[in-house]
């Protein structure tokens, strides 16, 4: 047994959050490649800056703290960017 409602889904609108929602959608499309791009290549290029700061030694909290950022940093852009140039 179903219980049929009088009106159509079609007659029905999207909800004004529903219909915010969707308006955002094509800017995020638009900036997904380019973002995904640019992160893709921070995380590779960010492991150069790493190696030399390693060397240097962590001895001083600014360099320790300069690392341990960059690290930070380099873990978002892998997670941003890991989608990159996948068909």
């Amino acid at each position: 047994m179903s219980n049929h409602s009088p009106l159509s889904n079609e007659s029905i609108g999207p909800s004004s959050a529903e219909a915010d929602r969707n308006q955002g959608r094509p800017l995020v499309r638009t900036l997904k490649g380019p973002a995904q791009f640019l992160s893709f290549w921070i995380a590779i290029a960010l492991p150069f800056i790493h190696l030399p700061l390693l060397m240097q030694g962590l001895g001083d909290p600014s360099v320790t703290l300069t690392f341990l950022s960059l690290l930070a940093i380099n873990v978002f852009a892998l997670y941003a960017g890991h989608g990159h140039n996948q068909q």
